[in-house]
């Protein structure tokens, strides 16, 4: 039985051709064309040093997200973390499940299955998605900053669904 995602709004300007999703204008490639683009970049750059660029520009992006979809929606706390791991599971990065999160804490633990890094690499043992980790501490920052909190966070990968003996990738977000 095939599972379907609740439908994601896309819009096209039939003038300009832009796609937008929730009022933000939207890039449509194929998952391979955006991994071998991925890969590239980590080969010339080393895995390490990519790693820490998208953190920083992921967190920025999720941050940024977040805030204009709290904004629209009129969503806050754990709300907005549910809606971000709902679009970006409808977007086909994977299925991202939340599985912790205490805003008063500044805690999070967020699993990865069906990664879209993951199916196009394999298992490569190791991890894979790092990509996504800024992307939970910015969510989480953005929410805490909304509630006038200065309690800031870093995630990690602690595994990938691309090393052996695991079939899930796994974030987990904790105090700065």
């Amino acid at each position: 039985m095939t599972k379907q995602a609740p439908e994601l709004p896309i819009e096209v300007d039939s003038e300009t051709g832009i796609w937008t999703t929730d009022a933000l204008p939207m890039l449509y490639v194929p998952r391979h064309f955006f991994v071998n683009n991925h890969m590239a970049i980590e080969e010339a750059l080393g895995a390490e040093k990519y790693a820490e660029i998208l953190y920083h520009a992921g967190y920025k992006s999720a941050w940024h997200w977040c805030e204009k979809e709290a904004e629209l929606h009129g969503l806050e706390g754990v709300d907005v973390f549910e809606h971000y791991m709902k679009r970006l599971s409808q977007r086909g990065w994977g299925l991202f499940i939340t599985e912790e999160f205490d805003l008063e804490a500044g805690t999070a633990r967020v699993r990865l299955e069906h990664s879209a890094f993951v199916y196009q690499m394999g298992k490569v043992d190791r991890k894979v998605e790092y990509m996504f980790t800024g992307w939970f501490a910015g969510a989480m920052d953005q929410i805490l900053s909304a509630r006038g909190s200065e309690l800031r966070t870093v995630a990690v990968q602690t595994q990938s669904g691309a090393q052996q003996g695991h079939d899930h990738g796994l974030f987990v977000v904790t105090p700065a």
